[in-house]
């Protein structure tokens, strides 16, 4: 047992080590969201992957806008037959061509309006990431302060159990108890060593969570939270807030405009295409013969239209457009399939609320009753009217009625900020976040400028 216990003092000392230097400095939880929103690399990469959509419209626009090129060449060549003179031929050439689609039966507007809506989709894709993040980040923080309660709670546990078992001992030597007692405390005692130890377990993987989404090792967390006006009053109202801003919902109807866009741009490459083509050409040429030079030179140019409907492809621009039509309908059952899941959020999150609510009242006047029972318990123990286990089951019922406890005020907090996702409302706006909000509006407004390609992006 003196083994045991040096091991028990060890472990506290490190977990004393830690939460001393975990409490060096403070921070909030609106500051670990400040610091998660603007440094989180899954937020940074959904921010890339909007610029990456926005430039399927500047793919889209160059449908029906000029392609122009130039071209050059040079070249010589010599001629050396027998008995005559020494022959060469040198020609130089540059060239400029057009071609732009008049067109194609709006084809490329549809293509231009399924990018754009592309492109929504992926921006309401980056607001939905941000609420997973947030939440998440949430979610870390109370389980760190959960967890660190917890062991603390089980420490003090270990504790009680050790003073119990030293008691036994010592009514044993005094003849006022047995060896069950004292087996019966042992008992406890090993037991209440492997809760420590699994509760530290658990702290340790919360941290490695809340570093993951944070940036950095928590620091003395605080369990308080000021929501003001921005928790839903009724559960029709977190639904109506949902199905209004939610962004995973956005985003389905979204996918459906870009579906519906395709589909259009699909049954227009069954129409005509009328395309204007243009060259300009300037050649000139040097010949010498026993030193007499010839310069010639020319300039040629040519304008055509070029008019093509297709009349056979071999079944691909009907396969393009059953595509097409499918997808369409896809995207609305998936719209209807997230809309649900979002209700499903909404509600689950309400009455996660709603019971953790009543979770920690009821464990509140558990932990004070509990906490009675025990002390009256001790007392009649030391005068013979109750037995060691008698003793220890009072002090498990109120070390669970702690736990218990402890647990329902993380979920109640966790609950609060999940309804607050499921309803479209964990955003930096509504939290009040100290951070500028992550948007590519400006860079999609340089996406939008016909001439982009002659210049470079700033941004």
């Amino acid at each position: 047992m003196r083994y045991l216990g040096a091991m028990r003092a060890g472990a506290l000392a490190i977990v004393a080590i830690g939460l001393l230097s975990s409490t060096a400095y403070a921070e909030s939880l609106r500051s670990a969201l400040e610091s998660a929103y603007q440094n989180n690399p899954t937020i940074m990469s959904a921010l890339l992957g909007v610029r990456a959509s926005a430039e399927n419209i500047a793919l889209a626009k160059s449908g029906k806008l000029p392609t122009i090129a130039a071209s050059g060449s040079l070249s010589g060549s010599f001629t050396a037959p027998q008995a005559a003179d020494l022959y060469t031929a040198t020609s130089a050439s540059a060239g400029v061509s057009y071609s732009q689609t008049l067109f194609d039966n709006f084809k490329t507007e549809a293509d231009i309006e399924a990018a754009r809506a592309g492109t929504e989709v992926s921006k309401y894709a980056l607001r939905n990431t941000e609420q997973n993040i947030l939440l998440a980040v949430v979610q870390a923080y109370y389980n760190v302060i959960r967890d660190t309660q917890l062991v603390q709670l089980r420490a003090d546990n270990m504790k009680f159990f050790d003073a119990q078992v030293s008691s036994a001992d010592d009514r044993l030597r005094l003849g006022e108890g047995t060896k069950i007692d004292v087996s019966q405390a042992k008992t406890r005692q090993v037991a209440a060593v492997a809760l420590y130890r699994a509760a530290v377990a658990s702290l340790q993987t919360s941290q490695a969570s809340y570093e993951r989404y944070v940036g950095h090792k928590p620091k003395n967390l605080s369990s308080d939270f000021n929501f003001g006006k921005s928790l839903p009053a009724s559960i029709d109202s977190a639904i109506a807030s949902a199905e209004e801003r939610h962004p995973a919902l956005l985003s389905a109807r979204a996918a459906i405009r870009a579906a519906q866009a395709g589909a259009d741009a699909a049954s227009a490459s069954f129409g005509p295409t009328l395309r204007l083509l243009g060259s300009l050409d300037a050649t000139t040429g040097w010949t010498d013969r026993t030193g007499t030079g010839v310069t010639a030179s020319d300039v040629s140019g040519s304008a055509q239209l070029q008019l093509s409907i297709p009349i056979y492809s071999g079944g691909a621009l009907s396969a393009s457009l059953r595509k097409a039509n499918i997808t369409q309908i896809q995207t609305e059952v998936d719209a209807l399939d997230a809309r649900d899941q979002i209700k499903e959020a909404v509600i689950s999150a309400w009455s996660t609320l709603q019971n953790a609510s009543s979770q920690i009242e009821s464990a509140e006047a558990a932990v004070g009753s509990a906490q009675l029972v025990v002390d009256g318990t001790i007392q009649e123990r030391d005068v013979g009217q109750k037995t060691t286990l008698d003793v220890l089951n009072a002090q498990a019922e109120l070390t669970t009625a702690r736990e218990s406890l402890i647990s329902s005020r993380a979920t109640k907090m966790i609950a609060a900020f999940s309804l607050l996702s499921a309803s479209g409302k964990l955003s930096p706006e509504v939290l009040g976040l100290n951070v500028p909000v992550h948007s590519a509006d400006g860079y999609i407004a340089k996406i939008e400028d016909v001439w982009l390609e002659l210049r470079a992006i700033d941004e």
